[in-house]
């Protein structure tokens, strides 16, 4: 079961960098590109004040984070939900 959602692109070196440490801590997510998926850029430009900055992490309870560090990350999947 994914604890988020990561919007991205193919070519995006964060992004990948990203993905091989969450994949390291063994940290479940669900990828979206938003090149292949148009109406998902929408969600990135609504979590970054019209910019379509990846990689953008949206959560269940509807906060996202952008570019986060991998600890960042590590915080958010292990704080109770409120």
């Amino acid at each position: 079961m994914s604890s988020f959602t990561m919007y991205t692109t193919p070519w995006c070196g964060y992004c990948r960098r990203l993905k091989g440490q969450l994949d390291r801590e063994g940290i479940a997510y669900e990828i979206v590109d938003i090149e292949r998926h148009p109406e998902a850029a929408q969600v990135v430009e609504a979590a970054n004040n019209g910019n379509q900055t990846v990689p953008t992490l949206v959560f269940p309870d509807g906060t996202a984070l952008t570019n986060p560090s991998v600890a960042q990350v590590k915080d958010k999947v292990a704080a109770p939900a409120a």
